[in-house]
C-alpha cells in the first residue's frame, strides 16, 4: 500500500506540476505501468461502479462487475483510440456493456431455470396421471372380462393376453376354427360394449 501511494506521489510531482490526465495515465498504463494504473483507478472507480450500480441494482454484483470492467480496462490500455473519445468515456463505455451482459446472463439462466423447474414440475405429473390411467383401464377390461362367458373370456385370454394364434387357440381347447373365431367375435363385440368403444 506504501509503494503504491509512494508511486502516486510520484507520478503527481512537484508542486506546480500538472497532474498527468486520464489518457496520458492509460498511455502509461498500456506500457505496463502499475502505478499509473493506481492512479487511473483512483480516478475511474467510482463513476464506473455508479453505472454498473445503475444497471444491475445490486450492490455485491455491482462491486463485482465494476472489478472486472477495471481489470479490462487494464488488459486493454493499449486498444484505448483517442480519437474515439475520452478515457472515461471509454471506461463508461465498456463498464455499461459489461453490466448489461450480466444482466442478459442472469435472465438466460433464470429462463433455463424456469424451462426444466416446468419440465420437472410437469414430468412427474404426466407419469403419474398415465399410471393411474392405465391401471384404471386394466380394472376396467379385467371387470368386462368377468362378464364374458367361461368360453369367450379362455378365447381371448389365450388369444389377446398370450399371444396365441386362432389356429393354436383351437389346439389348445379342442375345438375347431370356426368356433374359435366365432367365440373371438362375441367376446371382442361383448368387451367393446362394455368398455364403452365405439
Amino acid at each position: 500500500m506504501r509503494d503504491r501511494a509512494r508511486a502516486v506521489s510520484q507520478l503527481h510531482g512537484p508542486e506546480g506540476v500538472a497532474s498527468p490526465t486520464p489518457e496520458d495515465l492509460v498511455q502509461q498504463v498500456a506500457r505496463g505501468d502499475e502505478a499509473a494504473f493506481g492512479q487511473l483507478y483512483e480516478v475511474l472507480a467510482g463513476p464506473v461502479y455508479g453505472v454498473v450500480l445503475r444497471v444491475l441494482r445490486d450492490q455485491a454484483q455491482s462491486e463485482e462487475v465494476a472489478q472486472e470492467v477495471l481489470v479490462e480496462l487494464w488488459r486493454t490500455a493499449t486498444r484505448y483510440a483517442p480519437d474515439k473519445g475520452t478515457v472515461m468515456t471509454w471506461a463508461l463505455t465498456v463498464a455499461h456493456r459489461r453490466a448489461v451482459d450480466r444482466v442478459r446472463s442472469a435472465q438466460s439462466t433464470a429462463d433455463r431455470e424456469d424451462r426444466v423447474g416446468r419440465l420437472e414440475a410437469e414430468r412427474p405429473f404426466d407419469e403419474v396421471s398415465e399410471q393411474v390411467t392405465a391401471r384404471l383401464e386394466r380394472e376396467q377390461v379385467r371387470g368386462c372380462l368377468t362378464a364374458l362367458t367361461d368360453l369367450q373370456r379362455e378365447a381371448v385370454m389365450l388369444a389377446y393376453y398370450r399371444g396365441y394364434t386362432y389356429r393354436e387357440v383351437a389346439e389348445l381347447l379342442g375345438s375347431p376354427l370356426g368356433t374359435i373365431k366365432t367365440r373371438l367375435r362375441d367376446g371382442l363385440i361383448r368387451l367393446r360394449d362394455c368398455l364403452g368403444v365405439a
